[in-house]
């Protein structure tokens, strides 16, 4: 089952950006830290925070390799993204730009109402204008895809290959990258002598969720392995959202299945009010695992879903003994226009 996933995959170009496997290892501080409460269950981490690229790289990392690779194979000399004035996905979008020799544009939007000093220009947006990218901050409402799409019209008419993601860029392409990522889980899983329960994710544009779904559905171990928690749109559209992108990439990879929407577990407890405004739950993720493991969550995504996970341990939803898995996937440099949050 494993060659047959790689040989599907390796018919799409991609290129590295990052060594893989990420580590996974096991917070058994933090475990004994939660006390009774933790009633026995393993909690381990998949380090997506883990890599060489863009200021802490990230999940979005997965992605880029299979996009970046679709535009080499385009002779794309130019991207062009959209995002929140904070996207983890522009920032590393711009930093892999920079490592290929291609031109990078950002058309961002305020997507979060805060109005904190350096938000604009501090954080990942900081990072986007070092690694090059040529930024464009757009006002609340505006739609920054259209944007993208007028300003790669004007770039081809002047002779330039533009390739243009969405946000996140979250498509069957996008994708892949978390079926390979599924791979690895089950490649580490039998060197660690583990087997997981639930492999838990944040969920924003819905990639990251699919993907594993995708791969786990693939591997026979079911798409419903995957838990994420919603951080950007209410539950049920992002489950729907995650639910088709789930069957477009099976469908991508030659996969004749079609699961149904009890494969897709998604959560939305923890968003709190709305998309990046801190919540009380997430401080307290945030604050727990950097004393106790020296590991950072960021505020929007990872510490959001985190607090899910803690919530979903001390309520009894993993049995005494269960391996869980939480995949960190990134977005540091965003804990740095939060800091009157974390005072």
């Amino acid at each position: 089952m494993t060659a047959s996933i790689q040989t599907a995959l390796a018919k799409f170009p991609d290129i590295a950006l990052f060594t893989a496997p990420t580590p996974i290892q096991r917070l058994e501080r933090l475990e004994r830290a939660l006390g009774d409460a933790c009633r026995g269950v393993k909690i381990f981490v998949k380090r997506d925070d883990h890599m060489e690229l863009g200021g802490g790289g990230g999940n979005k990392l997965r992605k880029l390799e299979f996009h970046l690779g679709a535009a080499r194979a385009e002779g794309a000399d130019t991207i062009i993204t959209v995002g929140g004035v904070q996207s983890n996905h522009a920032r590393l979008t711009a930093a892999a730009a920079a490592k290929l020799g291609l031109a990078c544009e950002l058309m961002l939007s305020r997507a979060v109402p805060r109005a904190e000093d350096g938000y604009d220009d501090n954080g990942n947006v900081l990072l986007d204008r070092l690694f090059g990218a040529q930024v464009s901050i757009s006002a609340a409402g505006t739609d920054p895809f259209a944007l993208a799409q007028q300003r790669a019209e004007t770039l081809r008419a002047a002779g330039r290959k533009v390739y243009l993601m969405p946000s996140g860029g979250s498509t069957a392409i996008g994708a892949l990258g978390y079926v390979r990522c599924a791979l690895e889980i089950i490649g580490q899983e039998e060197a660690l002598g583990e087997q997981f329960r639930e492999v838990v994710v944040a969920n924003g544009s819905s990639g990251t969720h699919a993907g594993l779904a995708a791969g786990f559905t693939m591997l026979d171990r079911g798409a419903a392995m995957v838990r994420s928690y919603s951080v950007l749109a209410d539950p049920e559209p992002t489950r729907q959202k995650t639910l088709q992108l789930l069957c477009d990439t099976l469908k991508l990879l030659g996969d004749s299945r079609v699961p149904g929407e009890e494969a897709i577990d998604v959560d939305g407890a923890f968003r709190g009010p709305g998309y990046g405004l801190p919540t009380d739950p997430m401080i307290e993720a945030v604050r727990l695992l950097a004393a106790h493991e020296g590991l950072l969550l960021d505020p929007v995504y990872s510490g959001k879903a985190f607090a899910g996970l803690l919530a979903a341990i001390r309520q009894g939803h993993y049995a005494p003994g269960d391996s869980v898995l939480f995949v960190m996937t990134g977005g540091i440099p965003g804990l740095y226009v939060y800091q009157s949050v974390f005072r």
